[in-house]
């Protein structure tokens, strides 16, 4: 058989070359010297009337890890079957194989490969071969594909120029391209990212219009090395000018304006114009908000911007339904109505009813309103009333009750919330008919801060609640302040976020009570939320009935390992700990711990979870296991 080597490169001693896009690869190449392993063979295809069926056989490259990305860059191999060809189309469809080889070779770094592609005998660039193909009887016909890397090229020298006196300083201060090093192997992919990272750090730096003018890419074969130049024009320096909204919209243009405003005459970057875009989008009555800087500055030197946004629909209705195999069926619907008043308003009414089982005397109920003027004052606060009339009746305690609040809530920085205002709640409470009036009134003071990734299924970054209400008990007399702090923390153990270690405390404190503190301001543990394996508020002091008698203090912590299984499934690890104390300082003395395995489906409103979990040191009438499922994680 006669053996062609086809260069698929010219080999003068420097060449200057464009990087081009390759497709996407594994892990680099390794080097020659490995072990061969049998050739890659497509299967022939099934026969078609007029087409030739045929087989490729891509013999191993001596290098590992560009095995597997040649043979999906193969349309020889990926054509086969999807698309089949006369003798003409195949000798076309060969002749174009070294082309889409040679670019996942660069990507890697071999400049200097070269291909022998092989017909039924012959070399695929042999005079009349189509005809002879055709003519012949011998099928499937073989196909013979051979690579020769050749050696891996390294960087050499990588510089940066300004177009233009001008921007010198700006490109100076760039300091050297991030992912390229001297010595590296030249492969296009870390070219290529560095260049998109360059025009993001020009940007991120105040240069709204920076360009790359070019990219000087120069292969050097007798020494075997890659040189890149680039020439960059950062542009001036500017700041924003005074955004316009632009879109269909109901929402007031005066609120609008508020939070876009800010924008102008600051200097320009991208996180800050990201960051506008987000706060509109936050106020809840757009489906989509963009911002698209313009290409050229205005007259006064300020980069202009526009916003456009798409309203939400005015009205959304829902349902859930729900079983507990203790307490039998639950249902919630739902009505909501935004941009009530024309400033992105929102308006949520619910009604719910649980505990259906039996005994319809033990279900609960809650009906309950909540409103949410979002951009009062400065555009970052909003005001949030609420109402609700419940009755529960649980093992804990009877309630019957209406609970008001209004709270104002604005942001701090990029991760903190605060949250204030007054709450007022009345009713009557008690156990087993045996009910007494109360009135409370009180003052919410909050924080919350988030550094997650993932509002979700967080997997890295930390995320904090802290709420204290100083109560009056305005038909008694007298008062006491309830204080609750939980603290959450994500490590992502893998750096890809298949393996996640996730931790959570809280800590929760009555102080200046006495047990006349109402039953549902006492602390409780146990349940999906909090110790798992234990029934819902079972864990700490009980009545000589048995019954749950709530506690002055609690701590909780919780260690979990989420680890991905396959695609969106994954499986979860767990340790649950909780106690009730019976003084204002969180007690130890009886820790009650949970164990338990859990399944995780990731689907895009966050996982859906299943966990079964055991009490390790049970109480006396405790279950001896708790099955959970719901949507989102446990914490």
């Amino acid at each position: 058989m006669r053996q062609i080597l086809r260069p698929i490169l010219l080999i003068p001693v420097l060449v200057a070359l464009p990087l081009l896009g390759a497709p996407a690869l594994g892990q680099p190449g390794g080097q020659p010297g490995g072990q061969p392993r049998a050739p890659d063979v497509a299967p022939a295809e099934i026969p078609v009337p007029g087409t030739l069926p045929y087989v490729t056989t891509l013999a191993p490259t001596g290098v590992e890890a560009l095995d597997e990305p040649l043979r999906e860059a193969s349309r020889l191999i990926r054509l086969a079957d999807e698309a089949p060809v006369d003798a003409y189309g195949l000798v076309a469809r060969a002749l174009g194989e070294a082309p889409l080889l040679d670019a996942v070779l660069r990507a890697e770094g071999y400049w200097s490969a070269q291909f022998e592609i092989i017909i039924a005998g012959s070399p695929a660039d042999a005079p009349g071969l189509g005809q002879r193909l055709a003519a012949g009887t011998t099928t499937p016909v073989p196909v013979q594909v051979r690579v020769i890397p050749g050696p891996r090229y390294t960087l050499r020298r990588i510089t940066l120029r300004p177009e233009a006196p001008a921007g010198a300083a700006a490109v100076q201060a760039l300091g050297a391209p991030q992912g390229l090093e001297t010595g590296a192997p030249a492969r296009t992919g870390p070219v290529l990212d560095a260049e998109s990272d360059l025009l993001s750090r020009l940007r991120i730096a105040g240069y709204p219009l920076a360009s790359v003018v070019d990219r000087e890419v120069l292969v050097n074969h007798e020494v075997q090395a890659m040189d890149v130049t680039w020439i960059l024009a950062p542009g001036p320096a500017a700041s924003f000018a005074p955004p316009e909204i632009a879109g269909d919209t109901a929402v007031s243009q005066r609120l609008i304006a508020r939070i876009t405003n800010r924008l102008s005459g600051q200097p320009y970057a991208p996180a800050t114009l990201e960051a506008t875009r987000r706060e509109l989008l936050a106020l809840g009555a757009f489906d989509t908000v963009r911002a698209r800087a313009g290409e050229r500055l205005d007259a006064a030197g300020r980069l202009p911007v526009t916003f456009t946004m798409t309203d939400r629909p005015r009205n959304a209705a829902g349902a859930t339904l729900a079983y507990e195999t203790n307490f039998g069926p639950s249902a919630t619907v739902y009505y909501e109505r935004r941009n009530v008043f024309g400033h992105a308003e929102l308006l949520r009414t619910e009604a719910s009813v649980s505990r259906l089982g039996s005994d319809t005397r033990d279900a609960n109920y809650r009906i309950g309103a909540n409103l949410r003027r979002p951009g009062l004052i400065d555009g970052r606060t909003s005001l949030v009333l609420d109402a609700a009339a419940l009755r529960e009746r649980l093992d804990a305690y009877d309630r019957d009750a209406i609970t008001t609040s209004a709270l104002l809530e604005r942001p701090f920085g990029k991760r903190w919330v605060l949250q204030s205002g007054p709450t007022f709640e009345t009713g009557r409470i008690g156990r087993d008919g045996d009910m007494s009036a109360f009135t409370l009134a009180g003052l919410v003071m909050g924080a919350r801060y988030d550094s997650t990734d993932d509002p979700l299924d967080p997997r890295r970054g930390l995320r904090g609640t802290i709420n204290v209400v100083p109560y009056a008990d305005i038909a008694e007399g007298g008062g006491f302040v309830r204080g609750i702090g939980t603290l959450r923390t994500y490590f992502d153990l893998a750096g890809s976020g298949g393996t996640v270690l996730a931790l959570r405390g809280t800590v929760g404190t009555l102080v200046g009570a006495d047990r006349a503190v109402p039953l549902d301001k006492r602390f409780y543990a146990g349940g999906g939320g909090s110790v798992r394996g234990y029934a819902y508020q079972s864990i700490g002091p009980r009545d000589a009935r048995g019954r749950p008698d709530g506690g002055s203090s609690l701590v909780e912590g919780s260690v979990e390992i989420r680890q991905r299984v396959s695609g969106a499934l994954g499986m979860v690890a767990f340790l649950d700990a909780g106690s009730i104390g019976q003084t204002e300082t969180p007690s130890f003395d009886e820790v009650r711990m949970g164990a338990g395995l859990g399944v995780r489906y990731a689907t895009a409103i966050g996982p859906l979870r299943l966990d079964v979990a055991i009490p390790l040191n049970k109480q006396d009438g405790d279950d001896g296991y708790g099955l959970y499922v719901g949507l989102g994680q446990a914490f």
